[in-house]
């Protein structure tokens, strides 16, 4: 059996990242209820879903995992907490009203987060340089 490599050590610099999106995640969450535009009623019945799985993503995104699926399970085990938290009335915890929707929001949040991650993530790996051959 061959060993699988488990994240990176340490990484700062995304771990301060994933932080940053969750609390600008949770701002957003808190100061929702005082939006008054374009599709209002849209924006206080599903924002919430869509705000906290977008920072429940993050922060699956700062426990250990093989770095081969860091991305893949760090979302699969966001959407399976958001949804169950769903699907369970808030594991008692809180108060739930049911709608079917707050499942897509839960999802389309998770996805979103998941896209942003992976640009980010994507772009640092194109700005490592390589150094030229040294002459012989």
């Amino acid at each position: 059996m061959l060993p699988v490599p488990i994240s990176p050590p340490f990484d700062s610099r995304s771990k301060v990242r994933n932080l940053l999106f969750i609390l600008l995640s949770v701002v957003l969450f808190l100061f929702k209820g005082r939006y008054s535009g374009p599709l209002d009623e849209i924006v206080h019945a599903y924002a919430g879903n869509f705000l906290i799985s977008f920072a429940v993503y993050f922060n699956f995104m700062n426990l250990e995992y093989p770095q081969r699926f860091r991305r893949v399970l760090a979302a699969a085990g966001a959407l399976a907490v958001v949804e169950l938290f769903e699907a369970f009335d808030g594991f008692g915890i809180m108060s739930n009203t049911y709608d079917p929707i707050d499942f897509l929001a839960n999802a389309v949040g998770i996805a979103m987060a998941f896209l942003i991650d992976s640009k980010l993530g994507g772009r640092r790996g194109t700005n490592v340089k390589i150094p030229a051959p040294s002459p012989r």
